[in-house]
């Protein structure tokens, strides 16, 4: 479990990590090798979860190898599909990673959410319920791996 103590607020227990897939853990459908190197790292963290409509079709074949769980869902109400897994996951212990605007309602539910304004963009909207806001996938994932960088973002 991953712990995140953040003077003035809250300590964070993390269960589980759960990232969109299209524009921001993959771009154009894609997995970058130094992404699957971190997602494994992750793993020794928390439970690793993607999810996505699969707009490319490729989720599973990109995913393959990592032990991730992925779900996939309709591509029509999205948001709704996204907050409701959140929510059985646990939302207090689940830390959510996205971009688009189906993301908000998960992003609301979610005890941590990290928007990222990457190569894809960012839905403005979703920036208004993060917690934190990173320019990659890369910022992001190493937020959870060195969690002290949260602090200074996160701090009361």
């Amino acid at each position: 479990m991953l712990e995140i103590n953040v003077p003035g607020r809250d300590t964070y227990q993390i269960a589980n990590i759960v990232f969109d897939y299209n524009g921001t853990l993959a771009t154009d459908g894609i997995i970058n090798d130094d992404i699957r190197e971190a997602i494994i790292q992750l793993k020794e963290l928390a439970n690793v979860y993607v999810i996505t409509a699969d707009t490319h079709g490729n989720v599973k074949q990109q995913c393959s190898g990592l032990g991730v769980n992925i779900t996939t869902f309709p591509t029509g109400d999205a948001a709704t599909y996204k907050k409701i897994i959140v929510e059985e996951l646990g939302a207090d212990k689940t830390l959510c990673i996205g971009n688009g605007y189906n993301d908000i309602e998960m992003f609301k539910s979610a005890i941590l959410a990290i928007a990222i304004i990457g190569r894809e963009g960012c839905s403005g909207k979703l920036i208004e319920v993060a917690d934190i806001v990173v320019t990659s996938i890369e910022n992001a994932i190493q937020i959870i791996l060195k969690p002290k960088r949260a602090i200074a973002t996160l701090r009361g």
